[in-house]
């Protein structure tokens, strides 16, 4: 394994409480515990999705915080609003007209992160729908402009973004990871392999659930498990990644009754990366 980047493997979120995906007896203990110190005893990385839907509390981001290892970094989802036009509208009843009242907001939300050296970098996820065009030029642009003083990592996921040479130029030129992805593939979707154009590497694996990715809901997508094999095969992507590159952030999103944190450790072993086993009175899904 090479040593030229920092490698930083977590999951997507870490409080999956409810519903048939739930966490809860898989991943953590049953009783009263803290989720994020009970996670951070396992990995020094986490994403954080809920900031897709609002800006997090500044008092809740303080406290998350003072909950984990000095060695311990997040990631953070930009707000719906700025990716997700008609999701946020969906949500809302609100057309996403951005102000800059809106981005310090979000700035503010999460300058105890900045101000603590905890954020490793902010992810732009796009949604599938989001093309190559005049309309998605403007906005990934404007997002480039606005949080490009941070290190940040951007999710494209539509075929025209990879069928054109322009779009990895402009990330290497604004040194913007463009973000590696395993997931089902369909005619839509953004070529498999995207060239690395940062001095960071950020990785998502969703899971390979094709059968339910459009017809599941949000916890049935991603009930997929990678096995062995394919734990090798991605770790033989990040290892090549990490010789050009300097920091590089893996997460796991495979959420359905933790199968990401599962996953997660075995990505871990596979790196022979320092790992310590989750507790053996937790239960193992069904594969």
């Amino acid at each position: 394994m090479s040593a030229q980047a920092e490698i930083y493997i977590g999951t997507s979120g870490w409080s999956y409480p409810k519903g048939e995906g739930t966490w809860n007896g898989y991943f953590y203990p049953k009783g009263k515990i803290d989720e994020l110190e009970y996670y951070s005893q396992f990995f020094k990385t986490v994403e954080i999705n809920s900031s897709f839907y609002r800006p997090p509390n500044k008092g809740y981001v303080y406290n998350w915080v003072r909950k984990v290892p000095r060695d311990f970094l997040f990631t953070v989802k930009l707000w719906q609003k700025f990716t997700h036009p008609k999701m946020y509208k969906e949500a809302t009843g609100e057309d996403a007209v951005i102000n800059q009242e809106d981005i310090d907001l979000f700035q503010d939300s999460i300058e105890p992160l900045v101000k603590y050296n905890k954020l490793g970098a902010l992810l732009a996820q796009f949604p599938p729908s989001f093309k190559n065009d005049g309309i998605g030029q403007k906005i990934l642009t404007g997002i480039i402009r606005k949080f490009g003083q941070y290190r940040l990592a951007v999710e494209l996921r539509h075929h025209s973004w990879s069928d054109d040479p322009n779009t990895a130029a402009l990330l290497r030129e604004n040194n913007i990871a463009w973000v590696q992805i395993d997931e089902p593939k369909f005619k839509t979707s953004v070529a498999a392999e995207v060239p690395l154009t940062a001095d960071m590497a950020y990785f998502r694996f969703h899971g390979r659930n094709a059968e339910m990715w459009w017809n599941g809901d949000n916890e049935t997508r991603y009930h997929y498990l990678y096995s062995p094999k394919e734990i090798e095969e991605l770790a033989d992507k990040i290892n090549t990644a990490s010789d050009k590159t300097k920091l590089l952030f893996a997460f796991f999103n495979n959420h359905w009754q933790a199968y990401a944190p599962r996953n997660a450790n075995d990505m871990m072993k596979a790196l022979q990366l320092p790992f310590q086993d989750f507790p053996a009175q937790l239960k193992l899904s069904d594969e």
